[in-house]
């Protein structure tokens, strides 16, 4: 994680094997928040219709209470509404409304989930 740039809320779970890629603009979290082992959230690629293998950023925005799971990708310059879910996998190219579960490649709306959340994160290990 370049943390540079990298601002995270309060009770946030980021497992094992996240990259967090803070090198050029922010990335910012909510409050209890929580990703999935070997996520990766980008903020910097290259724009492919460019000539000269130009680059091509953006921030990112984690809402509160969101779920990244297993090995999702979050592409540069999108934001991931309150209470989403990301889905193992997914690879997000575009923003996510909030309290909305999204799947694939690219990823896709495939459910809403409940906008009445009021959990608070904590570790708790599972395996002892």
């Amino acid at each position: 994680m370049n943390g540079r740039r990298v601002r995270l809320g309060k009770r946030n779970v980021v497992n094992f094997g996240t990259l967090i890629d803070g090198r050029t603009f922010p990335v910012t979290f909510g409050d209890d928040v929580s990703i999935g082992p070997e996520a990766t959230i980008l903020t910097l690629g290259h724009d492919p219709q460019s000539t000269s293998f130009e680059t091509a950023g953006g921030p990112v925005v984690i809402g509160n209470r969101t779920w990244i799971g297993y090995r999702a990708i979050i592409m540069p310059g999108v934001s991931i509404g309150e209470g989403a879910v990301v889905a193992a996998g997914a690879v997000v190219t575009k923003d996510v409304d909030p309290f909305t579960i999204v799947a694939g490649v690219p990823a896709k709306p495939i459910g809403k989930r409940s906008d009445k959340l009021n959990y608070q994160l904590g570790f708790h290990p599972l395996f002892r």
